[in-house]
């Protein structure tokens, strides 16, 4: 299975057996859980039937394109059947046939003649996959485009949900859906990706988006077709482009299995190593990509094949302001100071500690030591009672820089170059806030993004993972736009902090974090989190566990708070997390329900 592949050649490189192990189980579990998910997912006959009379009032006609290449005929004929089956009825499919063998030509003489809508030509070269696709694409007359490979095949709904998707969303210029892959023979299907809504960040980690992709051909026409250059990931640099010309609002997701990707040796998805030039041409891709916009970033691999990283180049070394409010708990607090001052190679901060009512003489002491010999330490008092959201609104007057650096005392930096990770994706003009990959001490996720509506209100997510766990398809090690992060290691924007007027006061210690996410998405501005950033997090150290009558009656309150503000948020979901998946575990597991 094709992730699983290339995390197991990961892992294996860095001797994690137990996680493998853990991978093993939790790929066994997902398996059966998506047997049992298809049986009350798919579509039923009755559902197929009703789409194949449904009446439109315009039906516009989509050109599946198709580059062939020496296709096994088995494979060939699934594909064009996939086709031929679909409920949607104004298609046409244009293969455009690069092979040095006359097999397929055969087959769609021998047992397609019949059928007008296949659009066939056999090359008298192979110009190889994106100059055969451009050669297909010259037979096409649809109003949209999909791009479809030799081998795989389609759900027979597919062009009618995405047909019926670009009826209901007439902004809609390009669309993707969630996919799975299926065996050699055709006969099982496993491996589900359920993918998140259009995410530039994780785009331009890895091509997510993939398959079904449909596109408006009058984007094509101003933007061009397949790259050559890009051979091998020739798709990813096209959904680059597309994303570069369009709006978001123009970029739709279908959250459905529409798309089986067939695996085999030769394909990337059994065999990653089979196509090395291909990972290459994806870096180069994404690098055409932030020349085209301006950005100024550095893109290199990741251990696991078809994953990058991107470096963005910082400009200049503007002041960042990390925030930490204290009550006693020195250790702490000293492992906290102790690790940004020793590890960080961006000197340009000033930390800003905010002592809230301790009691140890020693904390005091420990204050006069640290103003006495590290100039970039101040500490200021606030005397109310413990209300995150006021201590910090109340820090940021005592502070200079354009950054903000929201940082819990209970934390350790793990990697030197933390804050340029941070300031590079929130030196970005449409980012707002950048958050971090925190661990629990025994080296397990604690936090690796927010999803709104887990466990009712908002939870992070792939808690208990190991550290070196890819995660959901790649989904811990990679970069991503999120709905929220934790503040417990958090930078904003000074500007976007002041423009969405700081932390709401009324949430005193729960969500408040979530609530300013929400409130800088709302403004247009988007949360990334960032895996670079690693940290230790030693949770729930400094302010103790919610067991008094008093603090639940308060959680509770704040729930409540949370849930009457943002209730149209909880209500449609978040867009970053697949409808899909269970909201009562944060593993990223198959909802096993029937959706409505």
């Amino acid at each position: 299975m094709e992730f699983v592949k290339k995390a197991f050649t990961y892992l294996k490189m860095h001797g994690v057996s137990g996680t493998l192990q853990k991978i093993v189980r939790l790929l066994r579990q997902r398996t059966f859980n998506y047997v049992k998910w298809m049986k009350l997912n798919d579509p039923k006959e009755s559902v197929l039937a009703f789409q194949k009379q449904y009446h439109w009032e315009q039906k516009p006609k989509v050109s599946l394109i198709v580059a062939a290449y020496n296709t096994p005929v088995s494979y060939f004929e699934n594909m064009v059947n996939s086709v031929i089956n679909q409920t949607y009825s104004d298609w046409e499919l244009c293969i455009a046939d690069g092979s040095d063998n006359d097999e397929v030509e055969r087959k769609v003489k021998t047992d397609y003649t019949g059928e007008d809508r296949i659009k066939y030509r056999h090359l008298k070269h192979n110009y190889g996959i994106s100059g055969n696709m451009n050669k297909a694409l010259e037979m096409a007359t649809g109003e949209y485009i999909v791009i479809f490979d030799h081998d795989d095949c389609l759900s027979e709904d597919a062009l009618f949900e995405s047909v019926k998707y670009l009826k209901d969303h007439p902004d809609c210029r390009m669309l993707y859906s969630d996919e799975d892959k299926i065996s050699c023979d055709g006969q099982k299907r496993f491996d589900p990706y359920f993918k998140t809504e259009f995410n530039i960040d994780l785009l331009r980690t890895n091509n997510y988006i993939c398959h079904l992709l449909m596109v408006e051909k009058k984007v094509i026409d101003e933007i061009g077709f397949m790259n050559a250059e890009f051979d091998g990931a020739q798709d990813h640099d096209f959904v680059l482009r597309c994303a570069d010309y369009l709006k978001n609002q123009n970029i739709g997701h279908i959250s459905k299995i529409l798309y089986h990707w067939r695996v085999h040796e030769q394909s990337t998805a059994l065999n990653p190593s089979s196509k090395l030039y291909a990972y290459e041409a994806g870096k180069r891709a994404v690098s055409e990509h932030y020349k085209r916009n301006g950005i100024k970033a550095t893109v290199v691999d990741q251990p696991i094949y078809g994953f990058y990283r991107s470096i963005f180049e910082l400009d200049g070394t503007p002041l960042v302001s990390i925030i930490i409010p204290n009550k006693d708990h020195l250790e702490d607090l000293q492992r906290c100071i102790d690790s940004i001052v020793s590890k960080s190679t961006y000197t340009n901060y000033e930390i800003l500690i905010v002592e809230n009512n301790s009691e140890s003489e020693s904390i005091f002491d420990y204050y006069g030591e640290l103003e006495k010999t590290h100039s970039k330490v101040k500490v200021v008092r606030y005397k109310g009672l413990f209300n995150y959201s006021k201590i910090n609104n109340y820090a940021v007057q005592y502070t200079s820089g354009d950054y903000l650096l929201f940082l819990n005392n209970d934390t350790e930096v793990i990697y030197s170059n933390w804050i340029e990770e941070l300031l590079g994706f929130c030196q970005r003009s449409d980012v707002g806030g950048v958050g971090a990959k925190l661990l629990y001490p025994n080296d397990t996720v604690q936090h690796a993004g927010i999803v709104i509506g887990m466990g009712g209100v908002a939870g992070n997510s792939f808690v208990g993972f190991g550290s070196q766990h890819p995660g959901y398809f790649g989904q811990i090690m990679c970069a991503r736009d999120c709905s929220a992060v934790t503040a417990a290691c958090l930078m904003v924007k000074r500007s976007v902090f002041d423009e969405v007027k700081g932390f709401d006061e009324t949430l005193q210690i729960a969500f408040n974090d979530v609530d300013l996410c929400l409130k800088i998405r709302e403004k247009g501005y988007l949360i990334v989190y960032n895996p670079q950033v690693l940290l230790y997090h030693y949770e729930s150290v400094s302010r103790g566990k919610e067991n008094t009558y008093a603090k639940m009656k308060r959680f509770k309150g704040e729930i409540e708070t949370f849930k009457n503000k943002w209730y149209r948020v909880l209500e449609k979901g978040d867009p970053y997390y697949n409808p899909n998946l269970t909201l009562d575990a944060a593993d990223y597991s198959i909802n096993i329900r029937q959706k409505l």
